[in-house]
């Protein structure tokens, strides 16, 4: 059995699809697998779609696209990525040296780990960041 990647309601789906000119029986095949999200539609290859029972490649198709009109991937243009990647401010960290290993200090707009041995300085490197972000946007 396939499983749901999601976690909307079981409901969800159905109303979702059945609103894209998806018909409720083909609905109710998905949620049989174990799909019971846009998103977890999403998460399936065609391949494994149409070996559920009762589902053809052009049904497959036609279920794919609804979900895309419904689940907004958020795709973007290059020119754009640009234009939000000059906007990106790095954060010093207090150290000269360990700001220039990181190109320039930790990126805001992101995600940074910070990990190491017991005293190490990972909590001492956090509450510096706090007080270099709070110097620069004030």
């Amino acid at each position: 059995m396939l499983e749901d990647l999601g976690s909307a309601p079981s409901g969800a789906i159905v109303l979702l699809l059945t609103n894209h000119g998806i018909n409720a029986g083909d609905v109710k095949k998905l949620q049989d697998a174990g799909i019971y999200t846009c998103n977890g539609l999403m998460m399936h290859t065609k391949k494994n779609l149409t070996g559920i029972k009762g589902l053809s490649e052009a049904k497959v198709d036609k279920i794919c696209e609804a979900a895309e009109k419904i689940v907004n991937f958020g795709y973007i243009t290059g020119s754009d990525a640009l234009i939000k990647r000059k906007s990106v401010v790095r954060i010093t960290t207090g150290s000269q040296a360990l700001d220039e290993l990181l190109g320039g200090g930790i990126e805001t707009s992101s995600i940074t780990e910070a990990f190491g041995e017991f005293r190490s300085g990972k909590t001492q490197l956090a509450h510096t960041l706090c007080v270099s972000t709070q110097s620069t946007t004030s």
